[in-house]
């Protein structure tokens, strides 16, 4: 099981990567009031950070809302 894991991690390490270099033009991204020029990869890993983060928080129950018992 553990090298199912380390597969998928790895799978997922790759296709982010692919990605990534694929995306290297700057694009401009408004957001609320301001206007940023960035490459697309820096946007996309700066999502995938707050995914992540989202998700992390998601699973140890840290979300507002949730009783504690």
């Amino acid at each position: 099981m553990k090298s199912f894991k380390n597969i998928l991690i790895v799978s997922m390490v790759l296709l982010v990567l692919i990605a990534v270099l694929q995306n290297r033009e700057t694009v401009e991204t408004k957001f609320l009031f301001a206007t940023l020029s960035m490459p697309r990869a820096l946007l996309l890993l700066v999502t995938l950070g707050i995914g992540f983060a989202a998700g992390l928080l998601a699973s140890t129950k840290i979300l507002p809302g949730k009783a504690r018992d």
